[in-house]
């Protein structure tokens, strides 16, 4: 069965669950295999709990017959491609988080300011990886305006920040300007896209040539630019946009002044 099809039945569900004991009436169960687990195991139990139809990848485990059974090849694969299919049926503004840190905080403080004004669409906790990712996709419903996700094809893009303290994976501080700078260099395929840009960070000032930026910092003329005003233990701060002259104040329930640059 193509994209398309399992697409269709998708359509017809309430949602979608890899877990087994969660399992809503009229929900798609989609089979995932761990180190330690093998939900192919589970969808029978999925099945009876509630959910409409599942995706499994070894036939072994759908009753001939079974109609509510899909057989892939390859169900986390497949949950992915489903994903990105929905994402792209949808064409629901994306913008994209990446950084070596602070990519939850952000994510959590542009999602509660934007959702004053739209229908937001945003990763629930820290699931962004790659189940999270495509899960948080599946939700996206026609009454969405936009979507504040950690993915590598946005429509708008930021990179909170790329340091040399979390080199684990990356092999070096290169590696990490590379792998963070995907994001941009696919930003740059994309006609009129728009990035917003931590401007005192010289190293994403380096990577983001050719793209239209939003920069914002400490610095004044910036598009946003502000300065912390204390921390004890609360960061607190001001703000204003280019073409004012007043200050706004802003005291966060945030500890560090680390986290200046997600606030603002």
């Amino acid at each position: 069965m193509d994209i398309t099809a399992i697409h269709q039945i998708f359509l017809t569900c309430t949602s979608v669950t890899t877990d087994s004991r969660n399992c809503p009436q009229g929900s798609l169960f989609i089979a995932l295999k761990g180190e330690s687990f093998n939900g192919n195991a589970f969808a029978a139990r999925a099945l009876e709990s509630g959910s409409a139809y599942a995706i499994v990848d070894e036939e072994a485990y759908a009753p001939a017959g079974d109609t509510r059974y899909i057989v892939v090849e390859n169900s986390l694969k497949t949950l992915q491609q489903l994903a990105n299919y929905h994402r792209r049926q949808m064409r629901t503004p994306i913008i994209g988080i990446t950084g070596t840190n602070g990519k939850t905080t952000t994510k959590e403080l542009m999602s509660t300011v934007l959702s004053q004004t739209h229908n937001v669409l945003y990763t629930l906790g820290n699931l962004n990886n790659h189940i999270g990712v495509p899960l948080t996709l599946l939700r996206l419903r026609p009454e969405h305006d936009l979507a504040v996700v950690e993915i590598a094809e946005p429509d708008y893009g930021i990179i909170t920040n790329v340091g040399k303290a979390h080199l684990e994976g990356f092999g070096s501080f290169e590696g990490i300007i590379k792998t963070k700078g995907e994001m941009y260099d696919y930003l740059r395929t994309r006609k009129e896209a728009t990035i917003f840009i931590h401007n005192d960070n010289p190293y994403l000032k380096k990577i983001a040539y050719g793209l239209h930026q939003i920069a914002y910092g400490s610095e004044d003329g910036l598009y946003i630019n502000g300065h912390v005003t204390g921390n004890s233990p609360y960061l607190t701060f001001e703000w204003k946009t280019d073409n004012e002259s007043k200050y706004h104040e802003v005291q966060t329930r945030l500890i560090g002044e680390y986290n200046f640059p997600n606030a603002l």
